[in-house]
């Protein structure tokens, strides 16, 4: 049920894939190249999920269930696989505008370093496809979302852990891709191996981390982000939603086309293009 590359889902329509996009961020260019293998193996349309990655359906896979090596190489070329012992386990959900409209700090470069350092970590390879970080950059739109571990900023210097469904630790900013993959770590531990090793952090026997009262700080839960121009961006930064979570070659073009410089896929089924 946590499909990715090197291990598709056997869908009705043939395989399905996940491609792990942390924060959301894809490249215009890459966006386009990935639309190019749907258009050639698959349904011809992208796909947008919930926690802000991308899917293809409807690929082709030999007897063993696996794709053929073109199709994987036409995905690697892609630029969206750079782990692939680590596919799975780069579920990274971020505001989606933090960096670059509101927020109280931007996320972006403690979104890269949790990422480089579940990617080059073997210990973190066997985490559950479905383990979820949660980063929520002060405004609100992710602090109830549910996730494993995750944080919400209470300033431009401090953040709040999260830890399965409870409140944890009050930490600096500059610390806190450190303290969220130690966390990891001891709940790759923790959970042991075999089928019943548990999934989530909220399925341990015994609590990863202390639980302690939501700070003060905390922001009031915000609405998701409406379609349209976002506000406050001179213009420049529009929601563009995807009908039933699907970019088709219309959509695509208009995503990846003219003065568009930076994409970013939202929880909400839709993507933020960002124009100079």
């Amino acid at each position: 049920m946590c499909p990715g590359v090197l291990r598709p889902w056997p869908a009705d329509d043939g395989a399905l894939v996940r491609l792990r996009v942390p924060g959301g961020r894809v490249s215009p260019e890459s966006l386009a190249a990935l639309h190019g293998v749907a258009a050639r193996y698959g349904d011809e349309d992208v796909h947008v999920t919930t926690r802000a990655n991308l899917q293809l359906r409807a690929l082709p896979t030999g007897r063993d269930g696996r794709l053929a090596d073109e199709v994987v190489g036409a995905i690697v070329a892609t630029g969206l696989l750079p782990a692939p012992t680590h596919e799975l386990v780069r579920n990274v959900l971020v505001s989606p505008l933090t960096g670059l409209v509101g927020g109280r700090t931007d996320l972006r470069p403690l979104t890269d370093r949790l990422d480089a350092g579940l990617r080059t970590d073997p210990a973190l390879a066997g985490l559950s496809g479905r383990f979820l970080f949660v980063l929520d950059d002060g405004r609100g739109d992710l602090v109830t979302r549910d996730g494993d571990l995750g944080l919400t900023v209470l300033d431009g210097d401090s953040a709040q852990l999260r830890v399965g469904g409870s409140w944890s630790a009050v930490v600096p900013v500059d610390e806190a891709a450190d303290r969220l993959l130690g966390l990891a770590r001891d709940f790759a531990r923790a959970r042991g191996t075999g089928p019943d090793a548990p999934w989530h952090v909220r399925e341990l026997p015994v609590p990863l981390a202390a639980p302690r009262p939501g700070d003060g700080r905390l922001p009031t839960p915000a609405p998701a982000l409406s379609y349209g121009p976002v506000p406050g961006s001179s213009g420049r930064i529009e929601h563009v939603e995807a009908p039933d979570g699907v970019l088709d070659r219309a959509l695509i073009d208009r995503l990846t086309g003219g003065d568009v410089t930076e994409l970013v896929v939202t929880p909400w089924r839709g993507v933020l293009t960002v124009r100079t």
